[in-house]
């Protein structure tokens, strides 16, 4: 019996309302007073939606990146992802793009990460940028709103998306912080985001209590799917992976022991090795089991480097996966 043709990918298009231009560094000792005498700084193209493209790229995929940003460092950053292979879809940004710091202290190892706000925006700016991003979308697109939004954009803003997308057949994946992602969870929809993630010290402080075991997070994860907040919900545990809720059933990922440099870019490198997964037509198991490995190489890497392609192949089986 001849099988049937092969699924076609799903288009991945990634949105980037408040990317930053992050320079890494490093000081003998990072202590208040004096100068700290810091090495020539490592700059990369950074948001979430920028990193998961990124990681994308690593992977072997490809993404389209949609990008807000204006000004000098805006330009830095738009060569930097053409050096890095992609071309963005750059859309105008009502101020300079920001700018973030980490400092790594090398005496005790820690790092410091210094986050800016980024340009304020006013109603009118977000206007025109949904009208850009629906004027781009196509049926059948995974669209990923990854990281912070800038002042002044509504906290609304992800579930106006998530309406808009829906009556196309597209579908958003949301991982993003604050105020906006508290909304999300405070207004059930009827088109309920495709996939909501967030880390564990988000999901701890939306739950009200501590999450100590993996049950708690599926618990948690899974009442939200229960009301209509998102259709797949996925808590990071840190070093003890991943719990995703969905309506049919609760599964946990387990992560490969690794050593630890940075956990810069861990949660964008899951999110683009997932959201590759799911667009090829993966299960959402194994499209858990291959951010999860995503994510265990992202934290082996230096500052603001995210996953190493033939890591995450290494890795992947050794991410176990139950039922919860």
């Amino acid at each position: 019996m001849a099988s049937g043709p092969l699924p076609v990918p799903r288009r991945v298009v990634t949105l980037t309302l408040n990317p930053a231009l992050d320079l890494a560094t490093s000081a003998d000792h990072v202590i208040p007073g004096p100068k700290l005498r810091c090495d020539a700084p490592q700059m990369d193209p950074g948001g979430g939606g920028i990193n998961v493209s990124r990681a994308i790229r690593i992977l072997g995929g490809d993404s389209m990146a949609l990008i807000v940003a204006g000004g000098p460092a805006g330009a830095t950053l738009e060569a930097l992802l053409r050096e890095g292979g992609i071309e963005p879809v750059v859309l105008p940004a009502p101020g300079p793009t920001r700018e973030s710091l980490s400092v790594t202290d090398r005496a005790t190892g820690r790092q410091f990460r210094f986050v800016m706000p980024g340009p304020v925006w006013g109603s009118a700016d977000a206007d025109a940028v949904l009208r850009a991003v629906l004027n781009i979308a196509k049926a059948g697109d995974i669209m990923v709103m990854s990281g912070s939004q800038p002042p002044g954009v509504p906290d609304g803003l992800p579930l106006t998306l998530t309406h808009h997308l829906a009556a196309l057949g597209a579908d958003l994946v949301l991982d993003t912080s604050g105020a906006a992602l508290r909304h999300v969870i405070a207004h059930p929809s009827p088109t309920p985001v495709r996939v909501l993630r967030m880390d564990a010290s988000e999901a701890v402080e939306l739950a009200g209590a501590p999450l100590e075991h993996r049950r708690d997070s599926a618990d948690f994860a899974a009442g939200l799917v229960a009301r209509g907040v998102a259709r797949t919900v996925i808590v990071a545990r840190g070093d003890d992976g991943s719990v995703l809720a969905h309506e049919g059933g609760r599964l946990h990922c387990g992560s490969p022991r690794v050593e630890v440099l940075s956990k810069v870019g861990a949660g964008d490198s899951f999110t683009g090795a997932f959201v590759l997964a799911l667009a090829g037509g993966a299960p959402l198991a194994d499209a858990l089991r291959t951010g999860v490995a995503a994510a265990a190489s992202a934290v082996t890497t230096e500052a603001t480097c995210l996953c190493i392609r033939e890591e995450v192949l290494r890795l992947t089986p050794l991410c176990t996966i139950s039922e919860i």
